[in-house]
Parts: structure tokens; C-alpha cells; sequence
């Protein structure tokens, strides 16, 4: 069977961390499997869902390197729903009831107080006509349940395995607004039929949605397609996300932080498994090694430091070519093979090349505490054309002329000539530098 898989994001905002993780593990399964990869745009909220978001969320899975094999979006399969709609109607397992939130909120409170479970009671399936036609002519108008059967639902999830509800045990949901539009619950059952999605690959917080769609499922005709439910993420301390990291989207992490898209797919692909988390620089061999059985019940724990981390261990691995084409785009158009080679293992954020340049380059206030010392190592600077010994060349002449050694010796030059205590080996970065603007520096 081949594998069929959707990411079904609603435009209501931007995608955000925990969406990413979801789109990129659901992706991986299809990719790993050679498998077909919907994106399907869940925009029955007319009023919330925005152009602006789904551009966003499309620009995000490119982004991070993840194209999609068919789009679709919900709001243009209206028709559709309501030929479905009316067979459920038929068939008596879509049902009208005429409650107002009101009175709905006082049965559930009597029921808790007599410490009962808030589940409904059906009082709606006991209306005869003359008493719903009643209803309407006060001006009421009904939300529709879906009846469900008082039956095991089970299934074997990929991620949590053996799962049981009783059908008896669960309220019967609601389905359509009284202003006769569907809800979520329903489009995304009719449309995972109708695209005969084989996999569903969703967070957590949808297991007890899972159960009443598996029922919804069979009331339509079709077969359940399999499930992975994915525990949602922590933050380092092992607690609730923070509403700003919580939030951070994928246009904050790229624009915002700098990060580069390979980090998040690294992370993301790794979270949560039994694998070691390591730096890819090519989504293909993330591809290649992607399991989902690997994703265990365990809260992950996202922490933005260890993203960092392996942000910086990416720039250190990629290479001129890899990069050149993003140069331009921070203003680095000049910087060539042998400069980066220099730099890489010094940043955290390509942006950080821009501050090595300006250090190789100028303006650089250099930083001179001992006047005499800098002043007779600028004597001892070695004759041009300089070479990537020169370095050694010249700290060892100070050396034999002052006596100094260890950072006595090398961090006052190195203050003097960059204006920083810390940075690529001065080897490298004395070429770069250059002997007029070394001079310069030693001279201020």
C-alpha cells in the first residue's frame, strides 16, 4: 500500500514551533517511505483564516525544505461536505439539538455536582417534530451531533500503541454550527477519505478527537487510516512551554534569530527519539535515517540553547558553495572561499561573518593597554609578502625581544589588531587583515 500523509494546518496564525515539528515528522514519514505528501490548508473559519497566514505557513515548509506533492484547501469543498452532511442526516448519525450554551452549561455543572461525567444526554433525540418545529418558530436554530455508538474503539498506534476508548464513555460531538457551517472534526474525516490518506500524524492533544473520528470514519463507509500521536513539547525544565517560545514561529527563528533551516530539521527530526540529536547539513540524510517506531511516550524537552548549538555546528560544517548564494543576502557578496574557511568555525550565525569582516577589514578600535609592548612588536612585524607563517615568525621575534609568553604575549596583539579578545586563529586572520591595516592598528 502506498503511504498517503497530510499536514493540515489552519491559517489562523503563524506556524509556530510545535506546528514545524508536526509538518516535518509527517513529512519524513512520507519522504522515508516514498510516499505522497498533502498540504491542506483547514480554513473553514472564514472570519479567522488569512491569505497572509497561509502564505507564511507555505513559505516555512519551503524553508526548511519541504515541498508538498498536492495542495488542497478546505473552504473550496464546501459542496462536498453538505452531500456528506446529508448522508450522515440520513443515515441518523448526524442529529439536530436546540440547547442554547446556557442551558448546555447548566446540565453540565448539575452534572458535575452530582459528580457525574459532563457527557450529553441526548434529550435532543427525544424531540418529536411538532416540539423541534416549535423551537424554530422561536427562532432557534440547531447544531448537529454526531451519534456516537456505545462500542470499543481501538486502534495500534505507531507512537503509543495499543489504544482503547468506549464509545459509551465519550459525548457526542458537535459536528455543525447553528449557522450550518462544519466543524473541523468533520471536513478533515470526509477529506482524509476522499484523499485516501493512509497515516495520520498529529500531536497528543487529538488521541480522544482520534477516537470519535475512527467512529466517523466507519459511519461514512471507509476504513480508519493508521495513527501517531506525538507528546507535545516542554521546555528544558521538563515544564509548559512558555507562551513566547510557545509561539515562536518559523519567520522569528529564520529572520529574528538567524538560525539556519537545517538546525530546526535536526532537531525536530530527533526530538523525542531514542537517536542521538546531531547536526545535519543535508535533509536527505535526515530522510535516510528517519524511524517513527524511534519516537517514544516521553515529553520532549525543547531548550533554544541546544538549537543554538547545533546552529553553529552546521555553520562550521558548510561549506563555500553551500553558502555563497545566502552571502549576497547579508550584504557579503565579497566574501570569498578563503575567508570563509578562516571564519566558519567561529560562528554561531552566518550574520556573524559580517562582524569578521568588519574586524578584517575595518573600522577596528584597537585595543591597547600596553603602549610600550605594542609599539616594539609593530618593529618586529616581518617584511612582506606574508604568509600564513608569518604569525609564528612574528610572536616568536617579540617573544625573544620582551620576554613575554602564553596570553601575556598573544592577547595584547590580538586586542591591538581586532579590537576582540577571542576569534579565528591569527594565523589566518593577520592575512586577512592585511600589513597596511595591521600597521595601522598597531600604530593607534
Amino acid at each position: 500500500m502506498s503511504v498517503r500523509v497530510r499536514f493540515a494546518p489552519s491559517p489562523t496564525g503563524m506556524m509556530h514551533i510545535g506546528n514545524a515539528r508536526t509538518a516535518l515528522i509527517t513529512w519524513l514519514y512520507a519522504r522515508s517511505k516514498r510516499g505522497h505528501f498533502l498540504l491542506r490548508i483547514d480554513d473553514t473559519d472564514l472570519e479567522r483564516s488569512k491569505q497572509e497566514y497561509e502564505d507564511a505557513i507555505e513559505e516555512g515548509l519551503k524553508w526548511l525544505g519541504m515541498g508538498w506533492d498536492e495542495k488542497a484547501r478546505q473552504r473550496d469543498r464546501l459542496d462536498y461536505y453538505a452531500v456528506k452532511i446529508e448522508q450522515l442526516k440520513a443515515s441518523g448519525r448526524l442529529y439536530p439539538c436546540y440547547e442554547t450554551a446556557e442551558e448546555l452549561e447548566l446540565k453540565r455543572k448539575s452534572q458535575l455536582a452530582r459528580k457525574l461525567p459532563p457527557i450529553y444526554d441526548r434529550e435532543a433525540l427525544k424531540l418529536t417534530e411538532d416540539q423541534k418545529k416549535a423551537y424554530e418558530a422561536q427562532g432557534r436554530k440547531p447544531h448537529w451531533r454526531f451519534k456516537m455508538n456505545h462500542a470499543p474503539i481501538k486502534w495500534n498506534d505507531e507512537v503509543r500503541g495499543p489504544v482503547h476508548f468506549e464509545g459509551g464513555d465519550m459525548s457526542d460531538p458537535v459536528l455543525i454550527r447553528e449557522d450550518g457551517s462544519p466543524l473541523y472534526h468533520l471536513c478533515s474525516v470526509i477529506d482524509d477519505i476522499d484523499y485516501k490518506i493512509t497515516h495520520v500524524v498529529r500531536g497528543e492533544d487529538h488521541v480522544t478527537n482520534t477516537a470519535m473520528h475512527v467512529q466517523m470514519f466507519e459511519a461514512l463507509g471507509a476504513t480508519p487510516p493508521g495513527f501517531a500521536h506525538l507528546p507535545l513539547l516542554s521546555d528544558a525544565q521538563g515544564g509548559k512551554l512558555s507562551k513566547r517560545l510557545g509561539a515562536l514561529n518559523l519567520r522569528e527563528l529564520r529572520d529574528d534569530e538567524g538560525l539556519e533551516a537545517m538546525a530546526v530539521v535536526s532537531l525536530m527530526a530527533r526530538l523525542g527519539t531514542s537517536d542521538p540529536i546531531e547536526p545535519f547539513t543535508d535533509i536527505k540524510d535526515v530522510i535516510a535515517n528517519f524511524d517513527i517506531s524511534k519516537f517514544g511516550r516521553g515529553t520532549p524537552k525543547f531548550d533554544q540553547e541546544e538549537l543554538n548549538r547545533l546552529n553553529a555546528k552546521i555553520l562550521h560544517h558548510t561549506s563555500y558553495a553551500s553558502i555563497k548564494p545566502r552571502l549576497a543576502e547579508i550584504g557579503l557578496a565579497d566574501l570569498d572561499e578563503a575567508f570563509w574557511d578562516v571564519v566558519r568555525p567561529n560562528l554561531e550565525k552566518l550574520s556573524d561573518a559580517k562582524e569578521w569582516w568588519r574586524v578584517a577589514n575595518g573600522p577596528v578600535q584597537p585595543v591597547i593597554e600596553d603602549a610600550a609592548f605594542i609599539a616594539e612588536a609593530a618593529k618586529l612585524l616581518p617584511e612582506t609578502p606574508w604568509t600564513r607563517e608569518t604569525w609564528s615568525q612574528w610572536v616568536e621575534a617579540v617573544k625573544a625581544q620582551t620576554g613575554r609568553k602564553g596570553k601575556l604575549l598573544f592577547m595584547p596583539l590580538r586586542q591591538a589588531l581586532t579590537g576582540m579578545d577571542h576569534g579565528p586563529e591569527l594565523a589566518d586572520l593577520l592575512l586577512l587583515i592585511g600589513p597596511e591595516k595591521a600597521k595601522q592598528r598597531l600604530a593607534a
